[in-house]
């Protein structure tokens, strides 16, 4: 069958039921975490396309949303390719000076989850990810010769990297409120972009794909408006079960996806029991997730620190896919790449362009999708938009 469009458009509104059947997660839960960067904002790479377009019944693309939402697979296992491009300098050095950093004053473990995963926000990477039920997954990320372990099993939540033979342990108590939520997998990425529609927002059915050997149907959603750093969002959603088995956003300035998430192989059968056992090798190092927590004086003492710490709740300005967040951190805007100095000093003027305007000066900090403009008065000013949009949202700001 050849590929169809769908006129249907989809708004908030009608997207409310995926909205509110989202599930909770417990803090580092798996299949896949991304650091969302913004995280939350945060990716994975292309799912492998069989030749072929499957022939499948038409669907419209509120029908294929609410497949979606009726989504509840809660059994699987499978590869998934992990790629991100924001166009960031190489993290490499910067990445291994901040852990030599922590591991000298002995303040972090190569295992600890929120450290070790960092390493998603750039590159390709392939991971094995597996789940039975709200209560047991396991991702791995494979590297060279070497292999980090997520393992959530009824309480416990394990982190091993074997590499450093150095084991992170935390409790996730049944029924316990997460920490945050992080979008997890293609479904959750889905879920997160879905929350952006409104009527700034086209979405449509655009023909059909094999994912992983598997049949879908291609979800694209496109912003109405200029401005915005995002092109379109394609989701293959899997034609049976209705979750998303594939998530590839590109931007608006062309090239390469910025991100890409995708089951290469993927499993709905019971995965092993024996597949979220762990036991920390011996020999291992065991840190517990309250051994890192620094002394009550201490903590006080870095919350009186100045930096750009927000004050209050955001103000957000625009709509639609060019809002803007405007957050006032009190302070003097942010020192120079020479001022910091070091790996860290050289990162940030990679990213950094200075500019003037009615606002006075600042600098955007600058990324394939997300921006950021940092007067020198401390105001930010932070969204999926272009740097142009950055500046005249400050520039009316006075």
């Amino acid at each position: 069958m050849a590929p169809y469009e769908s006129d249907d458009s989809t708004t908030a509104n009608e997207a409310d039921d995926l909205r509110s059947g989202r599930r909770k997660a417990a803090r580092y839960v798996v299949p896949v975490a991304v650091v969302g960067v913004a995280a939350a904002t945060i990716g994975l790479v292309p799912a492998l396309a069989d030749s072929g377009d499957p022939d499948l019944p038409e669907i419209s693309a509120q029908q294929l949303i609410e497949k979606i939402a009726e989504s509840d697979v809660q059994q699987l296992s499978g590869t998934v390719r992990v790629s991100t491009d924001l166009g960031l300098p190489d993290l490499g050095g910067l990445e291994s000076s901040l852990a030599s950093g922590a591991m000298e004053s002995g303040d972090g473990s190569s295992a600890d989850p929120s450290a070790k995963l960092t390493q998603l926000v750039s590159g390709t990477h392939t991971l094995r990810v597996a789940a039975d039920g709200p209560d047991r997954q396991k991702l791995s990320l494979l590297e060279n010769a070497s292999e980090y372990s997520l393992i959530h099993n009824g309480k416990d939540v394990w982190g091993y990297d074997s590499s450093s033979n150095e084991v992170f342990h935390s409790t996730a108590p049944a029924g316990a409120e997460p920490d945050k939520e992080v979008p997890a997998t293609p479904k959750g990425l889905t879920e997160e972009a879905l929350k952006s529609v409104d009527d700034t927002t086209s979405v449509t059915v655009d023909g059909t794909a094999q994912v992983a050997g598997r049949d879908a149907y291609r979800l694209l959603i496109k912003p109405k408006q200029s401005g915005t750093t995002v092109g379109a969002i394609t989701v293959a959603v899997d034609a049976k079960t209705g979750m998303p088995l594939k998530f590839t956003l590109t931007p608006s300035s062309g090239g390469a996806a910025v991100l890409d998430a995708g089951f290469t192989d993927v499993s709905f059968a019971k995965p092993a029991a024996s597949t979220f056992d762990f036991t920390p090798p011996k020999g291992a190092k065991v840190t517990e997730e309250g051994a890192l927590e620094a002394p009550a004086e201490e903590r006080e003492k870095h919350s009186e620190a100045p930096g750009l710490e927000p004050e209050g709740e955001p103000e957000v300005i625009g709509e639609g896919w060019n809002s803007i967040a405007v957050l006032d951190t009190g302070g003097e805007g942010i020192p120079s790449g020479s001022e910091v100095g070091g790996d860290l000093g050289g990162f940030m003027d990679s990213l950094g362009d200075k500019v003037k305007g009615e606002f006075g000066e600042g600098t955007v900090f600058k990324t394939r999708l997300i921006n950021a403009l940092i007067t020198d008065d401390g105001t930010v000013y932070v969204g999926a938009v272009t740097k142009d949009a950055l500046v005249k949202a400050a520039n009316a700001g006075q």
